[in-house]
């Protein structure tokens, strides 16, 4: 892959540990109201619900904070979690934007920049890439948000418009992401694909997607060994 000039980063899933952050907060607020649940199914109930709402929209007017506070209340409601109390849940809901970061990735990201632009591209708001790119100490080249362009992954133009807002031909830009359908959403338009296992995604249930396609460019354990691959 000689030719590629920037990498653009699925960020929600890829980057942020997203369970182990949300299943704390969640767990914490039961503490405080003595309630008990499968915090792990409750969290990702609450992630693929969000996600299930966002992906795909063209124009919303909403963005996937709203969504994750309407959602709350909607896994609030289907898991009988009435005693967590509105501020509870804006404080489960405000933990997005404080999430940590997989173990890794801010030395790789400083290796990639080194030869590479490097983007968030993400379907997360604004703000929030700028909250937890502050709180890890992360440093993009740039953050393309779909909130910015109007058409959400894994729609086409979401991709095609990233690309020239790079001002790059797609095949010069490697899609990274630990998802198959980010992945083939990027191919689709002529984007390069590296894939990056993140077996602990989902907590103990595991991830619904963990065996990558076999049409992906570059398949990598962690970040490490995609700065190695691509010679950063």
């Amino acid at each position: 892959m000689d030719d590629i000039r920037a990498l653009t980063f699925d960020t929600g899933g890829t980057i942020l540990d997203w369970h182990s952050g949300i299943s704390a907060a969640f767990a914490a607020a039961g503490a405080r109201r003595g309630v008990e649940r499968d915090w792990h199914a409750v969290t990702n109930t609450y992630r693929r619900r969000s996600l299930q709402a966002m992906l795909k929209q063209v124009n919303p007017d909403f963005n996937i904070d709203d969504v994750h506070r309407r959602e709350l209340d909607a896994v609030a409601e289907e898991f009988d979690l009435g005693a967590l109390t509105a501020g509870d849940r804006d404080g489960i809901w405000a933990t997005w934007h404080r999430l940590d970061a997989w173990p890794g990735f801010v030395p790789a990201l400083q290796r990639l920049r080194r030869k590479y632009v490097v983007a968030s591209f993400t379907i997360l708001t604004t703000s929030l890439i700028v909250d937890v790119a502050r709180h890890n100490g992360f440093a993009w080249d740039a953050v393309v948000s779909c909130e910015m362009i109007g058409t959400y992954k894994t729609l086409p133009a979401s991709y095609a418009t990233c690309a020239k807002w790079l001002a790059l031909d797609p095949a010069q830009i490697v899609m990274v992401a630990c998802h198959n359908f980010d992945l083939l959403g990027a191919q689709a338009v002529g984007f390069r694909t590296a894939f990056v296992r993140r077996p602990d995604e989902w907590g103990p249930a595991g991830p619904p997607d963990p065996d990558p396609d076999p049409s992906l460019d570059l398949v990598v354990d962690d970040f490490a060994a995609l700065a190695d691959a691509l010679g950063a």
